[in-house]
């Protein structure tokens, strides 16, 4: 059952991010493989780690086609529901990518100072593919890159057994964790290559793991170096972004899933505690939070959520994360909840309000999330899903610092310098430069700008 704890009596560390051990030694070990070894490592690790160990990487274009083209026809409203997906997340990555603008401004008459924002030339994307083959990640990695205006947009995999191997594998006994099948040809979730092919991804490969990781960032026979890399991923994928950044750049370094809901009398009972569970089904370290100022909405949430429990099919992973990481918080009244939010700076932050003064207050005052959601009837699946908002986003209290992924994280901003020879921006940019070039002893920088005064 989950805990109800007043606010007074939550430690620091509730509020501290968390941390889940550190794979940085096998990772270490794993990327220089890669770097070092290339397709031979990703094939040897895909004989270790995978179900299957294709005997080539990319997965052709013909068969993300084939798979698109299946799910349309057997299964029509998936089909309908990914492109409808990926059309608002286009629509929404496209109206980000008109908010960063180029420009060019005189400072001073002759100076003449600007930006520009320029799409990086290869995107990697990381879809994982466990026990739930996140198809809707594809459409969150691939689109804001799409609308950045990147041209070569790679995704890495976990790999299947090929349909034309599975007879072959079922005889041999393997195509299952732990035995892998050998040699065959490259395949993955037919969802994922489904969702791949919608949203316009330029090459997928079948390997999946830090290693992948390690290709997208090093380059390897087959998979191309890339300059940034994005998606989520289990400790290990996690730890191989953290060791790589600087070689390429990346999106974040995503933990465990959490919802934080900021909720008053008015708040339905039986769908807070829907999208707390729909949180914790995740995984098992995922954590659901209610902060409340109603000590009955706290009851009724607890019993509704135990009710839920009862019929839900992810019950086994959900239960076990409502008991260790999930918990209602009991506030003095709702401005504290929103305190509790901002300290504990929240994936996904839901204010279950009526619309109105109170809720706007509760707003300006939360200032920590990766996203907002706002009113009852505005559910964080929504945004996992098909809303146009990116679900790819910070985690472990480092809202703080940064947002989800977007059209951003694609684009470099630089910036540009032109001036007029002999105006008056120019003399005075040339004096100053002068000057503090002698006061850090730098004499060939003074000698350069007075240069341009002669």
């Amino acid at each position: 059952m989950i805990k109800i704890i007043n606010y007074k009596d939550l430690k620091d560390d509730f509020f501290n991010g968390r941390d889940f051990g550190s794979s940085i030694d096998i990772v270490k070990d794993i990327l220089l493989n890669v770097k070092t070894n290339g397709d031979k490592a990703l094939l040897e690790y895909g004989t270790k780690f995978d179900v299957s160990s294709p005997s080539s990487l990319e997965i052709p274009q013909s068969e993300l086609k084939a798979a698109a083209q299946k799910m349309q026809k057997e299964n029509p409203e998936l089909y309908k529901s990914l492109c409808y997906s990926h059309d608002l997340a286009l629509r929404f990555a496209k109206k980000q990518r008109e908010s960063f603008d180029n420009f060019e401004v005189e400072l001073e008459p002759g100076l003449f100072t600007g930006q520009k924002n320029i799409p990086v030339e290869k995107a990697g994307v990381y879809v994982p593919a466990g026990r739930f083959p996140l198809v809707s990640t594809v459409v969150m990695t691939v689109t804001p890159a799409v609308a950045a205006g990147v041209k070569d947009i790679v995704l890495c995999t976990p790999p299947r057994v090929h349909p034309e191997d599975r007879a072959a594998a079922q005889k041999a006994g393997t195509g299952i964790p732990g035995s892998p099948f050998v040699g065959g040809k490259p395949y993955a979730d037919e969802n994922i290559m489904a969702a791949a092919y919608i949203c316009g991804v330029t090459k997928a490969y079948a390997c999946g793991g830090a290693q992948a990781i390690g290709a997208l960032a090093f380059g390897t026979q087959s998979i191309p170096r890339t300059d940034v890399i994005v998606g989520p991923g289990n400790k290990f994928v996690a730890e191989a972004k953290k060791l790589v950044y600087g070689t390429v750049g990346i999106d974040m370094v995503a933990g465990p899933t959490e919802v934080f809901i900021i909720a008053d009398k008015s708040a339905n009972p039986e769908w807070v505690a829907a999208d707390l569970l729909a949180q914790a089904e995740h995984d098992i370290v995922a954590q659901p939070i209610l902060a409340t100022d109603s000590k009955e909405l706290a009851q009724a949430v607890q019993t509704e959520i135990e009710k839920q429990l009862k019929v839900l099919e992810t019950r086994e992973t959900a239960e076990k994360s409502i008991e260790n990481c999930g918990a209602i918080i009991l506030c003095d009244n709702i401005e504290q909840a929103a305190e509790a939010a901002n300290r504990k700076a929240p994936e996904h932050l839901e204010l279950a309000m009526d619309e109105g003064t109170a809720r706007d207050k509760i707003a300006e005052l939360c200032h920590n999330y990766g996203s907002l959601f706002l009113g009852h009837g505005s559910a964080e699946v929504f945004g996992d899903y098909s809303a146009g908002l990116n679900h790819t986003l910070p985690t472990s209290g480092s809202a703080r610092f940064t947002g989800g992924l977007s059209v951003r994280v694609f684009l470099k901003t630089v910036t540009t310098l032109r001036t007029i020879p002999g105006s008056e921006g120019a003399v005075s940019s040339a004096k100053a430069a002068g000057h503090l070039g002698d006061a850090e002893g730098l004499a060939g920088h003074a000698h350069a700008a007075r240069l341009r005064l002669e």
